[in-house]
């Protein structure tokens, strides 16, 4: 349950109360700190934002948390705290300095990642393979992991389906923040996408440093191209949504096989949902589409019905 405020109770507000004022600059690095309006209902957003971007030290570092997280490139042992000690120390101020970690470890006659204070050698090497492991990634984990606002899992899902390879996306939004019309209604008509995705992405493709940074990753990692679909997948355009415990396959597993069928997968059983698999332990979801008449298959009838069965 998600609580909202209904009302303020001002008989419980003492007398001398002074009303709070909120920072118009940014602790962090100085810059503006704005609330932003709404272009559609004239309404101003109810937090403020640092203008810094990139040259603020806490969005870079949240930048490079959310890079390393677990549904964008899921770096193994590269944590908050990993992350907020390697910038502090200036080992790791963008993405793509991630990978090049390693080298410069090796070549750097100062004080090894090994010999820092709560690593060894064991746990390097195991760092520097997990990072190794993540130089060749999905399309949209690593759209999904560049941080642009607006663009969240399902999102980055839509631009990779569409423009299947890195270099084609990374062409088209170049092409769209140095004003190309027809690529900014091209994107803004695909399934999902609309005019505050592609106000963000012209926003973030217009910044040099970003596109610097892009170009240093491209060095480094390798996007695959977005699976295309066959269209005669069992489930290509039904609506999937998976409960209980999968026994077979993690959740995150199952939601990739079925969106790679060409699938949508849902988070709650609807009148829309076409599918239910229910592992052991289903409770509410699987009731729910009893009840709505949804088609319902265990773990093994969702393999025998997309030919991976016995």
């Amino acid at each position: 349950v998600i609580p909202k405020v209904l009302d303020v109770d001002l008989s419980k507000r003492p007398s001398g109360a002074i009303a709070y004022a909120f920072p118009e600059t940014c602790p962090a690095c100085g810059s503006p700190a704005v609330r932003e309006r709404n272009e559609k209902t004239g309404r101003f957003d109810s937090v403020r934002r640092c203008t810094g971007g990139l040259i603020c030290p806490a969005q870079v570092v949240e930048q490079l948390k959310h890079f390393v997280a677990r549904k964008a490139l899921d770096i193994d042992g590269l944590g908050d705290k990993q992350i907020e000690a390697f910038f502090a120390d200036g080992l790791i101020t963008n993405p793509a300095e991630i990978f090049t970690l390693r080298s410069r470890d090796d070549a750097s006659p100062l004080k090894k990642l090994k010999n820092r204070e709560g690593w060894g050698d064991t746990s390097a090497k195991k760092l520097f393979g997990a990072i190794d492991e993540r130089r060749s990634v999905d399309l949209h984990r690593f759209i999904f992991g560049l941080g642009i606002r607006h663009v969240g899992e399902q999102t980055a899902k839509d631009l990779a389906r569409h423009f299947v390879g890195a270099d084609a996306f990374i062409q088209a939004m170049e092409a769209m923040a140095d004003g190309d019309e027809e690529m900014a209604a091209e994107t803004g008509n695909i399934d999902g996408i609309g005019s505050t995705v592609v106000g963000a992405l012209t926003e973030f493709f217009s910044a040099q440093q970003n596109r610097r940074v892009i170009a240093q990753l491209l060095d480094e990692v390798r996007p695959t191209d977005h699976e295309t679909v066959a269209s005669e997948s069992p489930v290509a355009g039904k609506t999937i949504v998976f409960t209980g415990s999968l026994e077979q396959m993690t959740r995150d597993e199952a939601k990739a096989m079925a969106e790679r069928l060409g699938a949508k997968v849902a988070g709650s059983v609807s009148a829309k949902t076409s599918l239910l698999v229910a592992g052991p332990g289903a409770g509410s979801k699987l009731k729910k589409a009893q009840d709505l008449g949804v088609e319902t298959v265990d773990e093994d009838g969702w393999f025998k019905l997309i030919g991976r069965g016995e």
